[in-house]
């Protein structure tokens, strides 16, 4: 028993040791972003009546994934998009969840050494979302006595614009990295169209010379989505279709997934192994009913430290794993059926 327990405080300091590190690296992150923010919003500013235009701008070493493994395997894949970017197109990196597509399009955008912006997909992104929007009126007075006891007053109020991912990209010739792209409304997704074909960024919401922005020629666009058949998924319009090229990102070899799991948790070799060959022998049995990323795997290494023996016994493992992957069913029947399903596949 005794030995045990010391077992569990040595698991405790390797999880506190880890969050210690996680805490380190977020804040190194945001100092690196609030250095960003001020740099470029001097730079922005001078010359723009906009408010806030630089928002959201990350530099590339803010937006690099911490930690991103670099297999072969991976190698070809950020060549490809790279590649897709340098000869101007914008990559739409598509796949099943879990697989590694937002980490892959945010190392694709560091590693390019521009600015990056970054959107998250949902329901409610509309086009103001994209491009920007109206935000209240500014309000100013102006006194001035021209002669010797003649005063003006004029009070003066100016509509207040703050742009928003797309054009502060397009203005500052930044990377673009829409993550969960087909989660929104196609129609949102509108004015992608002259900025990808004709260099052009419709703002609806200005007005006169303004309405429009020349896209920055080093503009770039990475946009990642999940496969069509995942629930809230829409199926963007043809026309914008025709002007991305697709990268379909599907799950590593089994070296990639090591590494990768690896570079999330302290377990060790051993059990690293094991508990990878226990996630693609799952995902194979559960192909079509259950998807079973890569981030299933790592979920399923940061149990072990908590759960585990030394061993990871084979019940202990599919306790794991059953419990990683229990959101995914419905129902008691179904959560017994892939308990079993998980122990007969690791058996």
């Amino acid at each position: 028993m005794a030995d045990g327990s010391r077992e569990r405080k040595v698991r405790g300091r390797k999880i506190a040791t880890d969050r210690e590190q996680k805490e380190r690296r977020w804040a190194k992150k945001r100092l690196r972003s609030n250095g960003a923010a001020d740099a470029s919003g001097s730079a922005s500013s001078a010359g723009s009546g906009d408010a806030g235009d630089a928002d959201g701008l990350m530099s590339p070493e803010e937006a690099a994934p911490d930690p991103f493994v670099r297999t072969d395997e991976i190698e070809a894949l950020s060549d490809r998009i790279t590649g897709w970017m340098a000869a101007d197109q914008p990559v739409h990196l598509i796949g099943p969840t879990g697989a590694g597509k937002t980490a892959l399009a945010l190392a694709a955008a560091a590693d390019r050494g521009r600015p990056v912006v970054w959107i998250n997909g949902d329901e409610a992104v509309d086009t103001a979302a994209l491009v920007g929007a109206h935000a209240g009126a500014e309000r100013y007075e102006e006194d001035d006595q021209y002669v010797s006891g003649v005063r003006k007053h004029t009070e003066i109020v100016r509509e207040r614009w703050v742009d928003n991912p797309l054009s502060v990209a397009a203005r500052e010739g930044a990377t673009l990295v829409y993550n969960e792209f087909s989660r929104s409304p196609p129609a949102a997704h509108n004015v992608l169209l002259s900025a990808f074909e004709e260099g052009i960024l419709e703002r609806p919401g200005k007005r006169g010379s303004e309405r429009t922005i020349d896209v920055h020629p080093e503009f770039r666009a990475v946009l990642t989505s999940n496969t069509i058949e995942y629930a809230g998924v829409h199926r963007p319009q043809d026309a914008l279709l025709d002007r991305t090229v697709g990268v379909h990102v599907g799950f590593y070899d089994e070296e990639t997934e090591r590494e990768i799991v690896a570079a999330h948790t302290d377990l060790d070799e051993e059990r690293i192994e094991r508990v990878v060959e226990a996630t693609r022998a799952v995902r194979e049995e559960l192909d079509g009913d259950v998807v079973v990323g890569t981030r299933a795997a790592i979920t399923a290494a940061r149990g072990l430290v908590v759960f585990g023996s030394d061993d990871a016994d084979d019940a202990t493992l599919a306790d794991v794993l059953a419990d990683v992957l229990a959101p995914k069913v419905a129902g008691e029947d179904d959560l017994r059926g892939l308990r079993d399903r998980i122990e007969s596949a690791i058996a």
